[in-house]
């Protein structure tokens, strides 16, 4: 008996990577998958079959059942398409995964707008394109899983990926809203920020590492020691795919609008992002009062991620706090 005996899944992004070892640990634990991947390459162009396919053989060879898909989760249709395939395959949709993604790095001042879009359409507005039509079924039959992947790219920042971070912020608030959309029909959804060696990470090149270290510039990296910006010391996919099946059984039915990161045997679960300093007074703010209350109370022991060079010439840089 394995945890998700009878479960029907749709996993995107499921022909390589992180998306394939959750679908393989769904199967293994009874799930009957919905394996999506239109085999692109890691910036989003080409495509090819045989990814899914691969992963359709070897879950079946294991003895379980699955389904290849070819759809992108970048148009309305392809979303529907698979959730509606998962329907006319086996009768219904419990679990949604959405791993699938592209990268197009670059920094803000030289991305291109097609390159932005391209990236929000597969990780952003492509979770919606699969959430809406299973959230429709998901609430019909009051039970429902789904699971979306964030990064903390967008949770805290990387440098070069404003659009990947954007993407992924959205994610996150995506994430907490269907929630509580959802939740009041017996149907869970919450986000993985996973850290996993992946074609994703490989693809960053050691110059940009190189240049964000001699730049001082701070990103997930040093941030948060659990996402896939920590570049060295990955673990493998595989180790992604226990926690997410868990969250698809049962026994998971309270867990609910959160995100957790995954990295190797490491889970932690991250908090929302709340106030947890405040200053007040009475009346208006004078830009002296402002000042001293943000330099002696608001951001003591806050981090710059990217200070200026120390050649560049700052106003401000060496002026007192109550000097205003």
């Amino acid at each position: 008996m394995g945890a998700l005996d009878g479960k029907i899944a749709v996993v995107t992004g499921a022909g390589r990577g992180i998306g394939a070892e959750v679908a393989k640990y769904l199967a293994k634990e009874g799930a009957k998958v919905v394996v999506n991947d239109p085999g692109v390459n890691v910036d989003g162009s080409g495509h090819d079959n045989g990814p899914a396919d691969q992963v359709v053989a070897e879950i079946k060879a294991a003895g379980g059942e699955a389904a290849g898909n070819y759809d992108s989760v970048s148009s309305e249709a392809g979303g529907e398409n698979m959730i509606k395939q998962a329907v006319d395959t086996w009768g219904r949709i419990d679990i949604l995964c959405n791993v699938a993604g592209i990268l197009r790095d670059r920094m803000i001042f030289n991305m291109a707008a097609e390159e932005w879009r391209d990236v929000i359409d597969v990780h952003l507005t492509g979770q919606f394109h699969t959430i809406k039509p299973a959230s429709v079924l998901m609430r019909q039959q009051r039970y429902g899983r789904i699971l979306n992947w964030t990064s903390t790219s967008g949770l805290i920042g990387n440098t070069g990926q404003a659009n990947y971070g954007a993407a992924k912020a959205g994610v996150a608030g995506l994430t907490r809203v269907v929630a509580k959309d959802l939740g009041r029909y017996g149907v869970t959804v919450n986000s993985i920020s996973p850290g996993a060696a992946t074609r994703m990470t490989q693809s960053v090149p050691d110059s940009a590492r190189q240049l964000r270290s001699r730049a001082g510039i701070t990103g997930a990296a040093s941030a948060a020691p659990v996402e896939e910006s920590l570049f060295s010391g990955l673990r493998g996919p595989e180790l992604i795919a226990p926690m997410v099946a868990y969250l698809c059984t049962d026994e998971a039915w309270n867990i609910n609008g959160q995100i957790f990161h995954v990295n190797g045997n490491n889970v932690s679960v991250g908090t929302h992002p709340i106030a947890y300093k405040t200053i007040f007074k009475p009346g208006v703010w004078t830009m002296t009062e402002l000042n001293d209350g943000m330099q002696n109370v608001l951001m003591v022991g806050a981090n710059n991620p990217a200070p200026p060079a120390a050649d560049i010439e700052i106003p401000g840089r060496d002026t007192p706090a109550q000097a205003l």
